[in-house]
């Protein structure tokens, strides 16, 4: 497993911190945490899983190119309609296309 080379800075000397200082710092500067597990029986791998975990604010994660849920229809309602609304042109067009060879003799 590996860690992060860079952590958020500790607390000042002398002060404490809340979990809400520590909680805007992780965001903040972010946490990535990442690890395989791999499965092996006689030299023959059989499972190999890859985890990657990665803990910032929203705005941070944009700034580093993150932006997958604007994109995802279950998490955003914007993306759901662009795909439906995707599907229902290609639907229209199947069905004038079917219709045209219907009409043709």
């Amino acid at each position: 497993m590996t860690f992060p080379s860079r952590l958020p800075d500790p607390p000042p000397p002398g002060g404490s911190a809340n979990l809400a200082d520590i909680l805007e710092r992780v965001l903040d500067k972010g946490v990535v945490i990442a690890g395989d597990i791999r499965v092996n029986l006689l030299d023959i791998e059989l499972l190999t899983i890859k985890l990657r975990l990665i803990v910032v604010s929203v705005d941070k994660a944009k700034e580093m190119g993150i932006d997958w849920w604007e994109h995802d229809p279950a998490l955003s309602p914007g993306a759901r309609r662009r795909d439906l609304s995707g599907e229902n042109e290609r639907l229209k067009a199947r069905i004038a296309e079917l219709e045209s060879r219907e009409e043709a003799p």
